[in-house]
C-alpha cells in the first residue's frame, strides 16, 4: 500500500516536471528569433512599416497610427515580426508577434502624443522553414518608416516624411539638431564608460542599420552582411527587446548604438536595459562563406 502510494506520487511529480519542461520549451521557442541559413526558395511578397498622423484630439494632443506587416505566398513553420518605435531618439514602444504555421503578420497600434517630434520605426520580419532530416532555413527582411509631426500653437497641425516647404525644412532642422545633440551626448558617455576606441569602428544608430540591407558592410559581401544582421537581431531580441517588452512601460531609453569593427572581427551594441543601466552586447562576426 505504501509502495503503491509512493509510486503514484513519483509518477505525478514526473508528469508535472514533464509538463513544466514542455511549457518552458514552448515559451523558449516563442520568445526567440534564431538565425538559420537563408532559404532562396522563399521570399516575402510584401513587407511594410508605416507611421501616419490620424487626427487632432484636442488639448494639444494628436493620434498616430503605427503599423508593420509582412506576407508570404504560403504558410511556413514559424513567423515572427518585431517593430521598434523611437520618438526624438528615445524608445516609444515595441510590438511583436509570433505565429506557427502562418504566412502573414500584422502589427498595429494607435497612440496619443503631443508636441513637435520625429518618429522613427524599424521592423524585422522573420520566418523559419523546416524541412525533413531536421534541416532548418530562414528568411529575413527589414522595413522602416519615419514621420515628422509639427504641433505648434502658431500653425495648423501637420505631418511630413520629407519637407516640401521652407517652414517644414526649418522644423526638420530644429528637431534633428536637438535630437542629435541629445543622442551624441549619451552615446559619447556610453563609449567612454565602455572604454571603446571609437576610431576602430563604424557607428550605426539602430534605426540606420536598415541601410545594410542594400549596402553591405565594407569588405564583406551582401550574403555575409545579411548573416551578420540576422545574428544581430537575434542578440537584440534576447538581450534588449524581450526584457524591455516584459515591462509595463518603457523608460524612454536612448536609441541603441551599433559599432562594427573596421576589421570585421566583431560588433558591439551599447544600450540601456529595462532598469536604465548601460549594457554592452558583444558579437563575434560570422563572415565565413
Amino acid at each position: 500500500m505504501i509502495k503503491s502510494r509512493k509510486l503514484h506520487i513519483i509518477t505525478c511529480l514526473l508528469m508535472m516536471l514533464a509538463l513544466i519542461l514542455l511549457l518552458l520549451s514552448q515559451r523558449s521557442t516563442e520568445e526567440t528569433i534564431k538565425y538559420f541559413p537563408p532559404d532562396s526558395a522563399i521570399s516575402f511578397s510584401t513587407i511594410n512599416t508605416n507611421l501616419k498622423l490620424l487626427t487632432e484630439t484636442g488639448n494639444d494632443q494628436y493620434m498616430i497610427k503605427w503599423t508593420a506587416n509582412s506576407s508570404l505566398d504560403k504558410e511556413i513553420y514559424l513567423r515572427q515580426d518585431v517593430s521598434l518605435l523611437y520618438m526624438d531618439g528615445r524608445l516609444k514602444g515595441m510590438k511583436g508577434l509570433w505565429k506557427e504555421s502562418a504566412k502573414n503578420i500584422e502589427l498595429e497600434e494607435v497612440f496619443e502624443e503631443s508636441d513637435s517630434s520625429h518618429f522613427q520605426a524599424i521592423s524585422f520580419h522573420h520566418g523559419e522553414i523546416h524541412y525533413p532530416n531536421d534541416e532548418i532555413k530562414s528568411i529575413q527582411q527589414m522595413s522602416n518608416d519615419h514621420l515628422y509631426v509639427i504641433d505648434s500653437p502658431h500653425t495648423a497641425l501637420e505631418s511630413f516624411k520629407e519637407p516640401h516647404s521652407h517652414m517644414q525644412q526649418e522644423w526638420k532642422e530644429t528637431i534633428d539638431n536637438t535630437t542629435s545633440q541629445q543622442l551624441q551626448f549619451a552615446w559619447k558617455e556610453w563609449i567612454d564608460i565602455a572604454n571603446i576606441e571609437i576610431n576602430n569602428y563604424h557607428l550605426y544608430p539602430l534605426t540606420s542599420i536598415i541601410q545594410l540591407q542594400e549596402q553591405p558592410i565594407s569588405g564583406l559581401t551582401q550574403e555575409q552582411t545579411d548573416r551578420i544582421v540576422g545574428q544581430l537581431w537575434e542578440g537584440l531580441y534576447k538581450n534588449y527587446i524581450l526584457p524591455i517588452a516584459n515591462q509595463s512601460k518603457t523608460n524612454q531609453q536612448i536609441m541603441p548604438l551599433v559599432l562594427i569593427d573596421k576589421n570585421n572581427d566583431h560588433l558591439i551594441v551599447l544600450f540601456k536595459d529595462e532598469t536604465n543601466q548601460l549594457e554592452t552586447l558583444y558579437q563575434q562576426l560570422s563572415v565565413q562563406n
